[in-house]
């Protein structure tokens, strides 16, 4: 939680030095990297043909769409109005778990869906409901669209058989080279100098790589994953407080309400969520 705290503050840093699509290279090559090691040390293990193709296919969602949009979103957006947008992936992935998975939404998750969607309302609009919102719209839309992104990735993983960084390393393997080719044509490989290559190891090494690695095997020896998630929340909050004392972001008092619904929405939908599965194991 303490390493995703902190990516928000990296990816606008990052993002002053290079376009979304650069930054998102340098920070896959060293996750590729990263896995890499990781594959080498552990070395090789049987694989299902289904499995590994299911990776193939999910690697062009994560990271290759779902970073691209979440990246752009950030370069438009200041950090305070795109982290919070992006922490509702988890209600966007209750509202997909109904048809994808057959799961009913209860009247709880429901409710955490309207509370945590008109805080999103809030945030964006500043309480001026009358007027067009002061952000980028197009910054606000990559936003809640990456929710639809990442949603979908998690609910389509579910079911794949794989170590953590065979998985990651097969979908990284094929959005690097796709990334390379895209940006060599548009904005060009990024200067490898020691500033981005640091930016680079920040998003690969914190945000795609170990992060992710010690979440899942956190989730293997927790005895509860339902306490265990609720972690999530000490991240949007610690995130908040370094976004204002590193960017020194100026955050507007509804922009504080309407971050509060949202983390309330999310606590509400998670609650429930991990009370559905706690009943059916």
């Amino acid at each position: 939680m303490l390493m995703w705290s902190t990516i928000a503050v990296g990816f606008k840093l990052g993002l002053q030095e290079m376009s979304p699509l650069q930054l998102l290279w340098l920070g896959c090559c060293f996750s590729w990297l990263l896995f890499s090691l990781f594959i080498l040390v552990f070395r090789y293990e049987a694989m299902s043909r289904r499995d590994v193709l299911k990776a193939l296919v999910l690697g062009l969602v994560n990271p290759l769409c779902y970073y691209l949009v979440l990246l752009t979103a950030y370069d438009l957006l200041p950090a305070h109005v795109a982290q919070p947008l992006n922490y509702t992936w988890a209600i966007v992935t209750a509202i997909f778990a109904v048809p994808l998975l057959q799961q009913r939404l209860s009247r709880m998750t429901v409710a955490g869906i309207g509370i945590g969607y008109v805080g999103v309302i809030l945030l964006v609009t500043k309480g001026r409901f009358g007027e067009l919102p002061d952000f980028d719209e197009l910054g606000v839309t990559l936003a809640l669209l990456s929710t639809v992104l990442w949603a979908l990735y998690w609910i389509w993983s579910v079911d794949v058989r794989l170590k953590p960084w065979w998985f990651m390393w097969i979908g990284f393997s094929v959005a690097l080279p796709l990334l390379t080719v895209a940006c060599v044509f548009t904005d060009g490989l990024p200067p490898l100098n020691l500033k981005n290559m640091g930016f680079g190891i920040w998003i690969g090494w914190l945000e795609m790589g170990f992060a992710f690695l010690l979440w899942q095997r956190a989730m293997a020896l927790t005895d509860s994953a339902a306490k265990l998630s609720q972690l999530i929340f000490l991240s949007p909050i610690i995130s908040l407080g370094l976004i204002a004392g590193i960017l020194n972001e100026s955050i507007h008092p509804t922009a504080w309400i309407g971050i509060g619904l949202i983390l309330l929405g999310l606590f509400v939908v998670n609650r429930r969520t991990d009370a559905h599965k706690t009943a059916r194991m």
